[in-house]
């Protein structure tokens, strides 16, 4: 193989990878319909000739066969007044438009041919542009739909190596962090409020029943009457059992708490 050769080749094929790079499916469409309405122009403009040209056909062709009939008439004229030499020229007038119909009505049959050809062509054609109008705009949105479908497969692909996405994603979990920090830290202070709400309530319970004791104790003490030197008797049992009983149960209180 030639270098020439080879060089033809590699230029024939970036050229054409370059075509259809550049191809947008879109526009081809268009194009292409385009086109198509221009052939159906030309094609209608081509009927529109034949038909003239049939008709120019036609009217020859029933002018030939009037001039024909008319010379025949001539013919038949003359035998009658025994003038066969004017009869024998209108005979041979007549020969020369009786085939000159008789050529113009093939040439109709055949331009007929053609015509009934062009229109069935033409309405074929007019069908075929019908339905690529129709599948055009379908397979436009098609296209397009494909293109965007594409685009964002490429946005979410390149989402994973993208320097904003792993900045964002950073950013989460710093957040995720200062969020678990601030309910651990509310989680601290709320245990630490109840222990000295618990402390309070102890305390208050502890002064209490040291209050109590004090009471009960002074309750206990000798009264020394005037003049007398005797002690005081001590409380009376059932007394002193229904204070023991209050002090009991305000123990099992307490230990509930």
């Amino acid at each position: 193989m030639g270098f020439f050769d080879r060089l033809s080749r590699l230029l024939r094929a970036n050229l054409n990878d370059l075509v259809s790079k550049a191809e947008d499916p879109v526009k081809i469409l268009e194009q292409s319909v385009t086109d198509m309405q221009e052939d159906l122009v030309k094609l209608r403009q081509a009927v529109a000739t034949a038909i003239a040209s049939q008709k120019r056909l036609q009217n020859q062709a029933e002018q030939a066969s009037a001039l024909d009939r008319q010379w025949l008439e001539k013919a038949e004229l003359a035998l009658r007044q025994n003038r066969e030499d004017l009869a024998r020229e209108a005979l041979s007038r007549r020969k020369t438009y009786s085939e000159t119909a008789a050529s113009l009505n093939a040439q109709l049959t055949s331009q007929a041919g053609q015509v009934d050809t062009l229109k069935r062509s033409l309405a074929a054609l007019e069908g075929k542009i019908a339905e690529a109008k129709t599948k055009k705009d379908m397979l436009k949105a098609r296209a397009q739909a494909a293109q965007a479908q594409e685009q964002l497969q490429s946005a979410v692909s390149g989402l994973g190596t993208n320097k904003s996405m792993a900045a964002f994603e950073q950013m989460e979990e710093k957040v995720l962090a200062m969020e678990a920090r601030s309910q651990a830290a509310a989680e601290l202070a709320g245990a630490d409020l109840e222990s000295q709400f618990a402390a309070l309530e102890g305390s208050s319970v502890d002064d209490e029943l040291a209050a109590l004791r004090k009471r009960m104790e002074g309750d206990s003490q000798p009264v020394s009457l005037p003049g007398s030197s005797a002690a005081a008797p001590r409380l009376e049992p059932a007394r002193a059992a229904a204070v023991d009983a209050e002090l009991e149960e305000l123990r099992r209180s307490i230990d509930k708490l």
